[in-house]
């Protein structure tokens, strides 16, 4: 398995990128934590023992979007535990925490940081989630948003000012840096409104010195399409114009 993550990185570095690790799918500590964080705790000991001589340019991100039973309460505990065990091997790798309730801003009051000066603050955006969402498979009821359309509308725009307004002033606040993890809207939008809506919040987040990832590469948000061996060029042109 590290073999995999390994070449995946070695990649990115080849390619003049940072890359970002985490523990992604990670279902059964959403389910029952209590139960799970002792081997959470040890996944990231083996974790961060193996890539502690790697460049600085490798980025750990302690979890991917906490839910469920993994509280914002117990997510504080266990995020400073893990962070902990991550710095008895790398005390100055950089890491990324992400919020309770699935990573979204409206968590960001609830964080509580321990005193470690080299983290980043991560929230994944999709708002408005009708738009975003629309036709998602894995997403209840979302095919009754099919059709929904983002125009640049001065209420639309207001509304992504607000979300990352709030984010920036909860950063300086605290005194942490922001990345916005994860955003896109998934390939049953019209491509107009994709691109529109990708480029306007790609924009808005740069504007605020909020660094950025785009999700995904190559399935149902992808900004390159596996079937034509090509970029998705509008989604490309809204990220990187």
């Amino acid at each position: 398995f590290f073999a995999r993550v390994d070449w995946a990185i070695e990649q990115s570095f080849n390619n003049g990128l940072v890359a970002v690790i985490n523990i992604h799918h990670y279902e059964e500590i959403m389910e029952e934590p209590e139960k799970h964080k002792t081997r959470f705790l040890a996944l990231w000991e083996q974790i961060a023992e193996h890539y502690q001589k790697y460049p600085k340019e490798l980025f750990f991100e302690v979890l991917n979007e906490p839910n469920n039973k993994l509280t914002p309460e117990l997510w504080n505990n266990y995020l400073k535990d893990a962070i902990n065990v991550i710095r008895e091997s790398n005390p100055r790798r950089t890491l990324i925490v992400g919020t309770a309730n699935w990573g979204g801003l409206g968590s960001l009051s609830s964080l509580d940081l321990p005193d470690d000066d080299n983290i980043i603050v991560t929230f994944h955006y999709y708002n408005p989630f009708h738009f975003t969402h629309q036709g998602a498979e894995w997403v209840t009821g979302s095919d009754a948003w099919l059709g929904t359309t983002w125009y640049g509308t001065s209420s639309e725009k207001n509304a992504v000012y607000q979300d990352l307004d709030n984010a920036v002033n909860w950063a300086k606040e605290n005194n942490r840096p922001l990345f916005m993890g994860e955003f896109g809207a998934y390939s049953k939008a019209d491509i107009n409104s994709r691109y529109l809506w990708t480029s306007f919040v790609a924009r808005e987040a740069e504007k605020r010195e909020i660094s950025w990832a785009y999700w995904e590469f190559c399935a149902g948000f992808g900004v390159y399409d596996q079937s034509k061996n090509d970029w998705n060029y509008s989604i490309l042109q809204a990220l990187i114009p």
